[in-house]
């Protein structure tokens, strides 16, 4: 599960790559990181180590695919849906470019749907959440930023 959305699993959050079988029966998981320095990262393959290890693979281990980078697109329809059970708007439509990161969102809240939503803060909880507010039921959340 992801460490800071633990409603969230890994496969979920689109970060796993590729599951791969290894000599001496051991198993290589191929994660690409969200954000550049997420914290969360680090906490994130040690679980899949751990949990990879208790289920009899002793080889386990976990390699950075940096390439191409991980996308918000990635996130499965399962997963948006269970950030917005959570109360985090999922990321709205993907980026089609850089120019595109910098232009605010039509994001509806997670509680009530309606789109009338502000930006309070570029930074959320997290520095993979923004905080916005809801003018119509007031109250505020999180929104998952689009990469």
């Amino acid at each position: 599960m992801d460490p800071e959305i633990p409603v969230l699993s890994v496969i979920d959050l689109g970060i796993v790559r590729h599951v791969r079988s290894v000599a001496n029966h051991g198993i290589e998981v191929g994660v690409s990181p969200t954000y550049s320095g997420c914290p969360a990262t680090e906490v994130i393959r040690r679980s899949i180590v751990s949990a990879l290890r208790a289920g009899g693979f002793a080889q386990a281990r976990v390699v950075d695919v940096l390439s191409p980078p991980w996308s918000s697109e990635w996130i499965t329809s399962e997963g948006r849906e269970k950030l917005r059970r959570y109360g985090i708007a999922p990321p709205a439509a993907p980026v089609a470019s850089v120019r595109g990161l910098f232009v605010q969102p039509q994001v509806a809240c997670p509680r009530c749907g309606a789109t009338e939503t502000e930006r309070v803060s570029e930074f959320g909880s997290t520095p993979c959440k923004a905080h916005y507010r809801c003018t119509r039921c007031a109250e505020p959340f999180d929104y998952f930023k689009c990469i």
